[in-house]
């Protein structure tokens, strides 16, 4: 009942301001208007006398002066009568009747057609689930894949599929896609980089001699070029080859201006080479006795227990590796890093993961195809 009351409030109010906005009123500007018309035509007579009495205009002269400033006045005076005369005005009656026809109408047809009774929603809720659905990948891909097929040489389908093939785990398809990419649009460095990383996706920590003279390619081509070098040392660091690793990591870290997000994963993947491969462990966790390995073992359960039922960020993937590697415990700290893997397929989402993980030992098993 309060809405009515609050819709017929609101409705009156309304057509009040409509009636006294269309209502006959006086225009004020019309009496303005005229009296200054009037005005100037009182300066220019007084002008004439002036004239007439310094000698500069004869008396015929003015007497045709006067004349023609007459008539100018019937004039005038005659097109605002007709333009009155044209205006009519409008009854209140017949304009109180419309405003109220037209507000009873709209209160019946809401009356039939609205829901007053229900109780308020938000926006978000009201959207038709139609509406609101997300475009699905696979079918997207069907579709760009279709039209590939039938013109392989646009570009930008190629562009947009290669990535979308990472996030799905296609890595082999991925490899095609950039290898497309540059066979259309030349050898970048990003290209040769995004190629590598598909290569070594595809290998699944086995290793890829072709990504490797890639990611050399790409390096040599731009001296800051972060990300092949990036690639490099994390790659030489997973080979073992520890004295490379550190001189590549570092040459990583030369290009820093220090708020890359990369620079943490960096700076612990030089740490880690530095460290014949394992990563530094400081402090009392070096030497756990058995009250704190099981109360460290008890957080990580807990923490393990809530990713897989709810997920998390990239972080906290992080965190359950690196808590299983310093419970010496490679099986369970391999199955994290698999399923932060499936959680994020994006390599550069994981930098810091990933810099543990290959470091450690571990291999990229996620995101099978």
């Amino acid at each position: 009942m309060i809405f009515w009351f609050v819709a017929i409030a609101v409705t009156a109010i309304a057509c009040a301001a409509l009636l006294y906005a269309a209502g006959s009123r006086t225009v004020n500007a019309a009496g303005p208007e005229l009296a200054d018309g009037n005005r100037d035509f009182g300066l220019v007579l007084a002008g004439i006398d002036a004239d007439l009495a310094a000698g500069k205009l004869e008396a015929a002269d003015a007497e045709a002066a006067k004349g023609e400033l007459a008539r100018e006045i019937l004039r005038l005076k005659a097109e605002t009568q007709q333009v009155a005369a044209l205006r009519p005005e409008m009854g209140r009656a017949p304009l109180l009747a419309g405003l109220a026809g037209i507000a009873a109408l709209a209160l019946v047809v809401y009356a039939q057609l609205g829901s007053p009774d229900l109780p308020a929603q938000p926006l978000a809720d009201r959207v038709p689930a139609s509406a609101t659905q997300e475009v699905d990948l696979d079918q997207a891909i069907v579709r760009i894949e279709a039209a590939l097929a039938a013109n392989p040489d646009d570009l930008r389908g190629w562009t947009v599929i290669a990535p979308a093939y990472m996030q799905m785990g296609r890595f082999g398809d991925a490899v095609q896609a950039y290898r497309r990419i540059i066979a259309l649009s030349g050898p970048t460095p990003d290209l040769q980089t995004n190629l590598a990383e598909a290569l070594m996706f595809e290998a699944q920590g086995a290793g890829s001699p072709e990504a490797m003279d890639l990611l050399r390619t790409a390096a040599a081509s731009d001296p800051r070029h972060v990300l092949s070098r990036l690639y490099i040392a994390a790659e030489l660091t997973r080979q073992g080859d520890y004295p490379a690793a550190i001189a590549a990591w570092n040459d990583a870290l030369a290009l820093s201006t220090g708020d890359e997000p990369w620079l943490p994963a960096a700076q612990q993947g030089l740490a880690v080479a530095q460290n014949d491969g394992a990563e530094p462990v400081d402090g009392p966790a070096a030497a756990l006795d058995d009250q704190q390995a099981e109360m460290i073992a008890g957080m990580v359960s807990g923490l393990a227990s809530r990713l897989a039922e709810q997920g998390g960020t990239i972080e906290e993937w992080t965190q359950l590796v690196r808590a299983y590697l310093v419970l010496g415990d490679t099986a369970k700290a391999q199955a994290a890093f698999d399923e932060a893997v499936s959680a994020y397929p994006q390599a550069f989402d994981r930098g810091e993961l990933d810099t543990l993980a290959l470091g450690a030992g571990l291999t990229i098993k996620g995101a099978k195809p």
